[in-house]
């Protein structure tokens, strides 16, 4: 993966953003806060809000924008005067960023017969009630090596599509 030297890291959601800010934190990723708009996780979904908010301060250098996301369909437009600005790289997720969680709680046979979706299971079987909050998912993968463990065994057992990126792909 080759990234621009100014990145923009977008999470979906307050749970991927924890998650983000921890491997940042540890300086697990393949760039650091410092390489980052703003120094921090953006959490604007929208292409042109984006575009509004950063692309307009006159940036002359081309911009990665990583994507954090479980949506495989969901679009990030932004007008073609900023299109060649900007290097969009949706890192998936899917079903949903709670699957880090079941591969460390090791309930994914559980997970897979429940028929669920994570974030239920997660609340109903693991009693988790908070599991997409912010301050929950960064306490709980408070020690990193849980956390890439966990983005381990996900890539694993995931069925990665092709020209797809994950998690791992981040990790150093």
């Amino acid at each position: 993966m080759e990234l621009a030297k100014i990145k923009a890291c977008i999470c979906e959601g307050a749970a991927e953003a924890a998650i983000i800010d921890v491997l940042l934190d540890n300086n697990l990723l393949i760039f650091q806060r410092e390489e980052m708009l703003d120094e921090s996780v953006i959490r604007c979904r929208d292409g042109k809000t984006f575009e509004t908010r950063y692309l307009r301060k006159g940036f002359s250098d081309l911009i990665s924008v990583i994507r954090i996301l479980d949506s495989r369909r969901e679009e990030f437009k932004i007008s073609k005067a900023y299109e060649r600005k900007v290097d969009v790289i949706n890192v998936i997720t899917a079903p949903e960023i709670e699957m880090l969680i079941i591969f460390h709680e090791d309930k994914y046979h559980e997970f897979k017969k429940s028929g669920k979706k994570p974030s239920i299971f997660c609340k109903e079987n693991l009693k988790m009630s908070s599991v997409k909050t912010y301050d929950f998912v960064k306490d709980y993968f408070k020690n990193p090596k849980i956390l890439v463990q966990a983005i381990k065994k996900y890539n694993e057992i995931s069925k990665i599509r092709k020209g797809e990126y994950t998690l791992l792909d981040l990790l150093k």
